[in-house]
């Protein structure tokens, strides 16, 4: 007699996360280690989506902060250090993975990895002295308030403060130019060097109408 197989209810946070690696190191002397990749495996037979939450996300950038990891697949989350200053050296931050089945929002399991700025990689720690650190860490970051990441943060382009000086010139000569008289025209008290012919009307409408769209996206 066959024994029918079933995937066993899965309890929220009770589900392993895979991540690699578990620690992220920056080094401000090494503009190489200021991106780095963090690889998310999803062994199971189900699909996973994820979220990145980050106990300071204002010095981090996240590329796809939030996605869907396919069964027996993996997808890299690369992070950027957006803030390497001398007053961030030796502290530790935290970056948490929380993954849930696609059909549901509870999450079923979480992974956290630690994250820090150093200023070389030259000037490493003795061991016990990076143990001494990691152990403190720990305890200090047992109750830490994580906050959602968001994608492209560092890369998001800053408030547009209006046109140009150029775009709004550029479009005073093209309705100064629509304004003028046609070539040809007889009762014009405007010089005949200024008369325009038809076709140079409808280029300066045709850039002026240009001008408009991109000073209304603006």
């Amino acid at each position: 007699m066959q024994q029918q197989h079933r995937q066993p209810e899965l309890v929220e946070g009770s589900l392993p996360v895979f991540v690699f690696p578990t620690e992220l190191v920056f080094y401000a002397d090494e503009q190489a280690s200021h991106k780095q990749v963090l690889t998310l495996y999803n062994p199971y037979e189900f699909a996973l989506k994820f979220k990145v939450l980050c106990t300071a996300p204002g010095k981090y950038s996240v590329v796809d902060s939030t996605g869907a990891v396919k069964p027996q697949c993996c997808v890299d989350i690369v992070i950027r250090h957006r803030d390497v200053r001398a007053c961030h050296y030796g502290v530790y931050d935290k970056f948490r993975l929380q993954v849930s089945e696609q059909s549901q929002r509870k999450a079923l399991g979480r992974k956290e990895v630690t994250a820090t700025l150093r200023p070389s990689a030259s000037q490493e720690p003795s061991s016990s002295r990076l143990q001494d650190e990691e152990r403190r860490t720990k305890e200090q970051l047992a109750d830490s308030e994580f906050f959602e990441q968001t994608a492209f943060q560092t890369e998001s382009r800053p408030a547009a403060g209006g046109p140009s000086l150029l775009t709004v010139l550029l479009g005073l000569v093209c309705m100064a130019a629509l304004m003028l008289p046609t070539l040809g025209e007889q009762e014009s008290t405007v010089p005949v060097y200024l008369h325009l012919s038809v076709n140079k009307k409808l280029v300066a409408a045709y850039v002026l109408g240009l001008l408009t769209m991109v000073i209304l996206r603006t």
